[in-house]
């Protein structure tokens, strides 16, 4: 569960920093800065993370997730806990492995997992070893800045000889559907509908040719490609019974039934549990609602879109999340006590 959690926090935030931050300084001149607001520039992607942590917290799933570093800019990012700091020092060693733990607290266990966080761009170490405030001035493309760190409530079940850590399906699809949520909201709001609204910049179709920002659905399948290519098991899509693209319609009765009940009632997500081949699938669609007016205008203006009447918080489609039910994953590493 946390390497999907993770899988998808670690994707949206490989897009944003590759193909907007990076791409876009190099192109076009925009900047990523701290004062992202004011200078109508993009936020730096520990903001964006930052502001999507918060979006799914306020949600109180019990799922929360949070940069952490040994050399932070802002003093909030630094480790809160001897084991937090001892992980932090475990994983900036040369290794891809993250580090575990379970809390306990009143009969309660949380899991925790923290993943390394690499300078993927060139502006991460330029911002960071250039910044006043930076702990640590000599980063170089590759090195571990920090970590990207996953927390969420388990349940635990005893058979008489062993006991078994799990967090239910359904809990599992909502987690997923939560982060991409967040990113997609934080993305399609304060990027999206703040550069067009200053007219600093524009989302395009042909976003790469253009040298403008992704519409906010590429940004969601472009991070799912990523997610895809890791071949973790798990996937996610987007579709909908009026699709600008004929690739993102339903694929089958299931998913045309749930997307006409989200149209209807988009309370509660439609979900079921498929047998494909030999595996065992859980699979929850959600409602996808147009949250800006950036995402109607578009829809309605585009020449290829066969509805022209959507209106701001329609549901303009649906996310499926597909979990398989028959892996079980054995921790990297475990401290309990340390």
């Amino acid at each position: 569960m946390a390497s999907y959690l993770h899988s998808v926090i670690e994707a949206n935030r490989t897009i944003y920093s590759q193909y907007l931050v990076d791409r876009l300084k190099e192109t076009v001149k925009l900047n990523a800065t701290e004062n992202w607001e004011e200078a109508h520039t993009l936020p730096l992607p520990a903001q964006f993370l930052a502001m999507s942590a918060d979006r799914v917290r306020s949600q109180n799933l019990g799922l929360q997730y949070r940069l952490i570093s040994l050399w932070p800019i802002n003093p909030e990012n630094g480790p809160e806990s001897n084991i937090e700091e001892k992980a932090l020092k475990k994983i900036s060693k040369p290794s891809e492995t993250p580090f575990a733990w379970i809390d306990e607290s009143k009969g309660d266990l949380t899991f925790n997992t923290l993943y390394p966080d690499r300078a993927i761009t060139r502006q991460c170490t330029i911002c960071h070893n250039n910044h006043p405030d930076s702990g640590k001035k000599d980063f170089k493309m590759g090195d571990v800045m920090g970590g990207i760190l996953v927390r969420f409530p388990i349940h635990s079940a005893n058979d008489g000889r062993n006991t078994y850590f799990y967090v239910p399906p359904e809990t599992a699809a909502d987690y997923i559907h939560a982060i991409l949520e967040a990113d997609r909201a934080v993305y399609a709001k304060h990027v999206v509908h703040r550069l067009e609204k200053n007219k600093v910049s524009y989302a395009s179709a042909n976003w790469w040719e253009d040298n403008a920002l992704l519409l906010p659905a590429q940004f969601l399948l472009n991070a799912s490609d990523l997610i895809q290519n890791l071949r973790l098991g798990f996937h996610y899509r987007l579709i909908s019974l009026w699709p600008v693209n004929p690739h993102n319609g339903p694929g089958n009765k299931f998913e045309r039934l749930g997307l006409k009940a989200l149209a209807q009632s988009p309370v509660h997500p439609y979900k079921r549990t498929l047998l494909s081949g030999n595996r065992e699938f859980f699979q929850a669609m959600y409602p996808d609602r147009a949250t800006t007016p950036s995402c109607v205008k578009c829809h309605n203006a585009h020449p290829e879109s066969p509805r022209h009447n959507f209106r701001l918080f329609d549901v303009m489609g649906a996310i499926v999340v597909s979990i398989p039910l028959d892996r079980e994953e054995e921790l990297v590493s475990f401290a309990p006590e340390e």
